[in-house]
């Protein structure tokens, strides 16, 4: 995640499944009260408001993607329902914490903070992912190759990726402090080359 590619493509190709119109049961760590990434992501947007190809993200759809469920239209309510209940147990044994995020780097399709440290955030991962073991046989999603992060611009067109990559340089406040006390547990959305959410049942840690 830190050599920088020569070119980005469209981050907003369909995947399987995805259509105009569905949602998508997943857990994130949201920053609605984290004013100090939020100073550092308007920095990045000031930076690179003029770099072409680019859908930068504004505060309150900054995200850090955790674990995926399903299709809201695939998993049953009263299923989602029993894991967030029993996440809530699971997650009760983790203390809340912090991170630093920053600098930004560039990927093929994203623009991402790194996340620092990652250790806890796998920890409420690992935790959500036993929640979903107390209600389903298999879990979805790998529990390998996780990687924390996230992301302050998306690519939207293909094209040359140092004019991204010379934007980000320019910016030095880096790193941002956010405290982590919950997991949310959201209905999400990106039928407007944004990932849109309304949150499902936000869960407290320790």
């Amino acid at each position: 995640m830190t050599d920088t590619p020569s070119h980005m493509a469209d981050h907003w190709w369909w995947r399987p499944g995805w259509n105009t119109g569905r949602r998508f049961y997943t857990w994130h760590l949201t920053f609605d009260d984290a004013t100090d990434l939020h100073h550092l992501a308007a920095d990045y947007r000031r930076a690179l408001k003029d770099v072409p190809g680019l859908d930068l993200v504004p505060d309150q759809w900054l995200h850090l993607t955790m674990q995926g469920l399903g299709f809201t239209d695939d998993v049953p309510e009263a299923d989602v329902r029993a894991i967030a209940d029993a996440a809530t147990h699971h997650l009760a044994k983790i203390p809340a914490f912090d991170l630093a995020l920053g600098p930004a780097i560039v990927t093929p399709e994203a623009l991402l903070l790194k996340v620092e440290p990652a250790e806890p955030v796998h920890a409420v991962r690992s935790a959500i992912r036993a929640a979903i073991a107390d209600v389903w046989t298999d879990v979805p999603e790998p529990a390998d190759g996780f990687r924390p992060h996230v992301s302050v611009a998306y690519s939207s067109a293909a094209g040359p990726a140092q004019p991204a990559a010379d934007a980000l340089a320019s910016v030095t406040s880096y790193p941002a402090t956010a405290r982590i006390t919950r997991a949310e547990l959201i209905v999400l959305g990106r039928d407007r080359r944004m990932y849109e959410w309304t949150s499902f049942a936000p869960v407290p840690l320790g």
